[in-house]
């Protein structure tokens, strides 16, 4: 059953979907077709699966109540930009504006009984209010009461009380604000829009030594791609041929662009600047970074934050009770109080009107489809609500060592002459014997070397042998000298005082020591280190200033080496020589004392420490699919530069949603009071829930501007 469910799969984008309300009943339409089994509406991507059997036709009938478009997920459809004023719904708003003005004229000129100004007002709210009327009759003949059946039920109660002005402009502003929505929150779903038109939809292949221009859905795994200089590549893949400058800001959020040569790996929706490239495609058009990202992006904009679930939970309730309040007031003081039908009736439209959960409702999706989209432009991705929520609580933030804070390539820091050579000789031997070697420390000293300038032709090593675990040695310019670790020379010979200080000294300072001599004496000492990165150090001082209070650093390395490099970077605390176990028992145990914890590593061999956490962060997403998929959050580039940034952004999402509950629920509560005096207008309560919505969502577009 399963696997029918899945082949039945079909994916669609939706155009019109403005609000939750339309959202939540136009998922119940698609339910209610008999062929289909299941439906999955994602209002932030504004996108539906629907798996079972189905027609376009039959999805646009079932949001036919909102003019919802539905179009193919693949289908190419550039969107028309139609200006604000000129799409067909909001020209009605302002033809609706125009006659509530002349109604107001005849009014106040002829009277407001006079049949030429109720008949103006008339006019205002049909040509208005036509769609809502539409909708609000049949949900209210159903008795599905949403926003439009209220709105609906309060017009016309206007209407019957002869409170015909008021009933026009409730109307007039209920349309603008529902245009307005519509708007802000195709603003909020830009950040993904933008995605999308990131990545090529054709390419240039090289096929039988012809080129052709491809379709990427046509374009197989191991095609030759042409890119030229000022073109965008269309797939991921290797250089083959050529070396250019890529711009990788879609993906990753670098500005400066990285150069590319043979071997190295280019992603899809990155700008070639300068040389012409051939490109060897490694992954088909649905499994390319860029496709992943949005993908993902869009998945996190569908999980419901903790905050959202509760606001959905409560809204669930808030309505009905609304409805009951209103109904109390119109009716009760009336029949018991002996207070008059017109005044209590019309209370009780405007409690019914500011009574509606618009703003409450859209409060928390619209700050996360902001933060997420914004974040994924800005080479972060967020997989969820969820965890940009839970980045915002932060307290303590765990770093592993190697490749996170450090470059995670050794480097030659020292080279001490403790005989009559100079330095290039010292490396010059130390390179003709280490060229045989694996160690990573032996590449240490190979690029030093050839840094310096010392050539391999110069120094030839003769008989290599590696003495396990210690060090090596081979015949160099007809004299055997040995390369290793102090233990190596101290089984060979006793050290003297004034060596076995510095080694002691360098090793203080985190530093691996390497010794290279003969075996009767040592000539030098090479001092081996992993460099930190070096924006570690501002990182964590920003860190700190956005308010974590504390920062640990868990290595395998050595407590020497950790602690000279936590207090280099201006860590509060190093946990050293732990094991993958021991990383996880730590992350757990900072999770016991402090609450939220978060942890930042590659993604592969830290995953144990990642799940642990309550937020896990990768690093270097765009190259690796493990991170991606084993992080929360995952930081494109292999750029700790983001890191105060994605919590910045989290914080300020956090506090955004925070306003906006209490912001809506305060204006209600505000409005509700001036029902008691009296003072509470039909247009005063629209106003109220018009401008809760607009002001909910304009905070929440802030987030956009978050650097």
């Amino acid at each position: 059953m399963e696997k029918s469910l899945e082949n039945n799969k079909q994916t669609y984008r939706l155009q019109g979907l403005s609000c939750t309300n339309c959202a939540a009943k136009f998922e119940k339409n698609i339910r209610d077709i008999q062929s289909v089994n299941d439906i999955q509406l994602n209002f932030g991507a504004s996108k539906v699966t629907v798996y079972g059997e189905v027609t376009v036709d039959q999805l646009e009938e079932a949001g036919a109540f909102d003019g919802i478009k539905v179009l193919p997920e693949r289908q190419r459809d550039a969107q028309e930009k139609v200006p604000f004023w000129k799409k067909a719904e909001n020209r009605n708003t302002f033809i609706s504006l125009f006659f509530l003005i002349c109604g107001y004229v005849s009014m106040y000129s002829l009277g407001e009984e006079h049949p030429a100004t109720i008949s103006i007002f008339l006019l205002s709210i049909f040509i208005g209010g036509y769609d809502l009327f539409k909708v609000g009759l049949m949900n209210l003949l159903k008795l599905q009461f949403d926003m439009k059946t209220l709105m609906t039920i309060a017009i016309i109660g206007a209407a019957v009380i002869g409170e015909w002005g008021e009933g026009a402009v409730v109307v007039f502003l209920f349309t603008l604000s529902e245009a307005l929505e519509s708007y802000s929150m195709n603003k909020a779903r830009q950040s993904i829009r933008s995605l999308m038109d990131v990545a090529p939809k054709k390419a240039l292949v090289k096929r039988e030594n012809q080129e052709v221009e491809l379709d990427v859905e046509d374009i197989q795994i191991s095609d030759i791609l042409i890119v030229k200089p000022g073109q965008k590549l269309a797939m991921d893949g290797v250089v083959v041929d050529g070396q250019s400058s890529i711009n990788q800001a879609a993906i990753t959020g670098e500005s400066i662009p990285v150069l590319k040569t043979c071997g190295d790996e280019v992603f899809a929706g990155t700008l070639n600047e300068e040389g012409s490239l051939q490109v060897k495609v490694t992954k088909r058009v649905d499994d390319t970074t860029i496709a992943k990202i949005i993908h993902l992006v869009e998945e996190a904009q569908a999980e419901r934050a903790p905050t959202q679930a509760f606001v959905d939970k409560f809204a669930k309730y808030y309505t009905p009770a609304i409805m009951a309040i209103a109904l109390f007031i119109a009716v009760v003081p009336p029949l018991f109080m002996a207070g008059d039908w017109s005044d209590w009736v019309y209370r009780g439209l405007a409690v019914l009107v500011v009574g509606c959960p618009c703003a409450l409702v859209i409060s928390t999706p619209v700050a996360i489809v902001t933060a997420i989209g914004n974040a994924a432009k800005k080479g972060v991705l967020i997989k969820g609500g969820i965890h940009l929520e839970e980045a915002g609580r932060l307290k303590v933030i765990a770093f592993d060592k190697t490749g996170t804070l450090t470059k995670g390539t050794p480097e030659v820091t020292n080279i001490e002459v403790l005989n009559n050579m100079n330095e290039n000789e010292i490396l010059g031997i130390s390179m003709a014997i280490e060229k045989f070697s694996q160690h990573p420390l032996a590449s240490a000293i190979l690029r030093k070397a050839e840094e310096k300038g010392v050539f391999t032709n110069d120094y030839a090593a003769e008989g290599f042998q590696s003495i396990t675990g210690k060090g090596a040695k081979a015949t160099v310019k007809d004299r055997t000298y040995y390369i290793g670790s102090p233990k190596l020379f101290e089984e060979m010979m006793r050290l003297t005082a004034s060596v076995a200080e510095k080694i002691i000294k360098l090793q203080k300072q985190g530093k691996t020591v390497m010794l290279v001599g003969t075996n009767e004496e040592v000539i030098g000492l090479i001092a081996v280190a992993d460099q930190v990165r070096s924006s570690s150090t501002n990182v964590i001082r920003k860190l700190h200033e956005i308010g974590i209070q504390k920062t640990v650093m868990l290595t395998g390395d050595n407590e020497a080496i950790g602690q000279a490099i936590g207090s280099q970077a201006g860590l509060t605390e190093v946990k050293a020589e732990l094991l993958p176990q021991d990383k996880l028992e730590a992350v757990k145990s900072l999770r016991k004392k402090y609450g939220k914890v978060a942890m930042v590593g590659d993604g592969i061999n830290d995953a144990p420490a990642l799940a642990a956490a309550t937020v896990g962060i990768a690093m270097g997403g765009a190259g690796t699919d493990t991170a991606l998929e084993t992080a929360d959050i995952a930081l494109m580039a292999d750029d700790l530069n983001k890191l105060p940034y994605t919590m910045e952004l989290s914080r300020k999402a956090l506090g955004v949603i925070k306003q906006n509950i209490t912001f809506a629920l305060g204006l209600k509560v505000l409005a509700l009071l001036l029902i008691i005096p009296g003072w509470l207008t039909l247009w005063m309560a629209i106003f109220a829930d018009m401008g809760a919505t607009l002001i909910v969502i304009a905070n929440s577009l802030r987030l956009l501007r978050v650097k």
